[in-house]
């Protein structure tokens, strides 16, 4: 004998198979599974790094001959790592940075909050903000991180790091003594108050200092040294 299902049976049947259709997609959707959302994640990033290109990026810096500087290349890699880059802000802070307003929503790292009157007197008294007339008038400019891993020992490539436009040293990474693997050339020299170089006449006259502060009191710091002032 055939038993023939209910109505009530079917719409049940029906609601449950809906419901997780809709709970499938919705999966799939906030976990960037479908369309073009595939290639990101939720903040995003592309999930999965091969360092290409898109095709028309790849149009626009693909003819240029190896070691070639690429007017703009960087900012386009970054946009196709990251698609919601955006270059909005000066590579140094100077008294504009208000402006960019949610740097004042959030204590640092992430921002300056309770911190901008302090960085007021800073920038007064500074006055300086870029990598000077010469290099901030190049269209193009071609740059070196040196870290301080050691592994430039004894590789003799201090000839090939001078002969970049832009060589950025990092905390208080040696240079006199190294030079044949190191390089001579500091355009600037970035560090966090501990890491700095403690002697000034370790640090190299024609360099520029860039403070990287990811806490109030290295603003603090900062302003000591600027006004010559002794820490306790």
């Amino acid at each position: 004998m055939r038993i023939k299902p209910g109505r009530n049976f079917l719409v049940g049947l029906c609601i449950l198979l809906a419901l997780g259709w809709l709970y499938y997609w919705s999966w799939r959707i906030s976990s960037g599974r479908w369309g073009h959302n595939a290639l990101y994640d939720n903040q995003g990033f592309l999930l999965k790094l091969d360092g290409s290109l898109p095709l028309e990026l790849m149009h626009k810096y693909g003819n240029l001959s190896k070691g070639a500087c690429k007017p703009g290349f960087a900012a386009a890699k970054m946009t196709a790592i990251y698609p919601k880059f955006t270059k909005p802000a000066p590579m140094f802070l100077d008294p504009n940075y208000k402006r960019f307003s949610k740097i004042n929503r959030y204590l640092p790292p992430f921002g300056v909050r309770l911190q901008e009157k302090l960085i007021d007197i800073l920038l007064a008294a500074t006055q300086s903000y870029g990598l000077g007339e010469k290099l901030d008038s190049m269209k193009c400019k071609r740059c070196i991180i040196i870290g301080n891993g050691g592994i430039l020992a004894d590789k003799s490539l201090g000839q090939k790091i001078d002969e970049f436009d832009v060589v950025v040293r990092l905390n208080n990474a040696p240079v006199k003594g190294f030079e044949k693997d190191v390089g001579s050339k500091t355009t600037m020299r970035i560090t966090y108050p501990e890491g700095a170089i403690q002697k000034m006449e370790d640090y190299e006259s024609e360099s520029l200092f860039v403070l990287s502060a990811f806490k109030a009191l290295d603003f603090k710091w900062l302003a000591h040294m600027v006004f010559n002032q002794k820490m306790h």
